[in-house]
């Protein structure tokens, strides 16, 4: 994989994303599964992830600040979004030499 796209989101502490599937990405790209790579930065966030685009039928996971996801091969073209931000979670050592507001901040790298 060659990164060559980063998306960067702040979700605020009342930010969500609907399930949805990443495929804006070259055809290419997506028929070889290249993987998604994400990084949590600031408050924690419930991700959730599955088949279909059905919340109640989805997995979910915490996603804490440094932590990173990754997903690709099959598991590239799963629906996936967040649904929860968790205040006041994020290191007390990131907000105060960073000035970072509450929330997430989260960095998506892709392969066109």
């Amino acid at each position: 994989m060659s990164p060559d796209i980063c998306i960067v989101n702040f979700y605020t502490v009342n930010g969500r994303l609907g399930l949805h599937k990443d495929c804006d990405e070259s055809e290419g790209s997506l028929v070889k599964g290249l993987p998604v790579v994400s990084f949590s930065i600031g408050d924690s966030a419930d991700f959730l992830y599955g088949d279909q685009r059905d919340e109640g039928k989805a997995e979910k996971v915490k996603l804490e600040s440094g932590d990173v996801l990754i997903f690709g091969g099959e598991s590239r073209h799963v629906f996936h979004g967040v649904t929860a931000i968790h205040p006041d979670t994020a290191p007390k050592t990131l907000l105060g030499e960073t000035n970072l507001r509450p929330g997430r901040l989260n960095l998506t790298f892709r392969e066109y």
